[in-house]
């Protein structure tokens, strides 16, 4: 029987060790699981690009969106304004005083020997500044929008040339008290006031003595 001699077999055993090296399997294990994580950090790259492409759209339309939003309630708050200005015109058309109105009360009060003058009125307006609501520790506090307060003031100057001068007075502001116009107008509270009288005067040349006088009819005031 003939005899075999491998001459490689030792050169076979030291590849076999070799191959079975456990360094080399760690290094190969190495490797795959740094591909791996390269491919993972890779796609989560990718996702990370495109989630923060997806924020940036949305930030676009947000922000058209508050824009959008700003111009609405700027138009809201304009509209607001423009209706209470409206409204406050509007009532201020309604309640203002009318002087053809007032000339026919005055015409309708007249007596006998009571001569009226001079009619004159003063308007004067008071504003109020609007307040802003505020916001306290525990509640809110309201604010409340811009008024004007409206004050009238009716001076009439007449002259009494009766026989006896001076006793028409009362009975001319009893007259105006009385008038259905003044008594609309001027309420309950505000009575008509007699502010100056004079002496009587001589009419020179034969005429008539007289004494002059003042009316004071003070209108309620009115806040709009």
């Amino acid at each position: 029987m003939p005899i075999r001699i491998n001459l490689l077999a030792e050169a076979q055993a030291l590849e076999r060790l070799r191959r079975r090296d456990p360094v080399k399997r760690v290094i190969l294990v190495g490797i795959c699981l740094v591909l791996g994580l390269l491919a993972y950090s890779s796609k989560l790259q990718l996702a990370a690009m495109l989630k923060k492409g997806e924020a940036s759209r949305l930030e676009a339309q947000l922000s058209v969106r508050t824009n959008e939003f700003r111009e609405v309630t700027d138009n809201q708050r304009k509209l607001t304004d423009v209706s209470q200005k409206l409204t406050s015109l509007h009532r201020l058309a309604s309640s203002r005083l009318l002087y053809g109105t007032l000339l026919n009360g005055l015409q309708q009060a007249s007596i006998d020997d009571v001569q009226l003058m001079r009619c004159r009125t003063e308007q004067s307006y008071l504003l109020q500044e609007a307040v802003k609501p505020k916001t306290n520790d525990t509640r809110v506090v309201p604010g409340r929008p811009a008024a004007v307060t409206e004050r009238i003031v009716l001076m009439l100057d007449a002259r009494d040339s009766g026989p006896n001068p001076g006793d028409q007075v009362n009975k001319y502001k009893q007259a105006i008290a009385e008038s259905p116009y003044f008594q609309s107008v001027l309420g309950k509270t505000n009575a008509v006031r007699l502010t100056s009288l004079s002496p009587p005067q001589s009419g020179g040349a034969g005429g008539k003595p007289f004494v002059l006088f003042t009316l004071e009819c003070k209108f309620p005031e009115t806040t709009r």
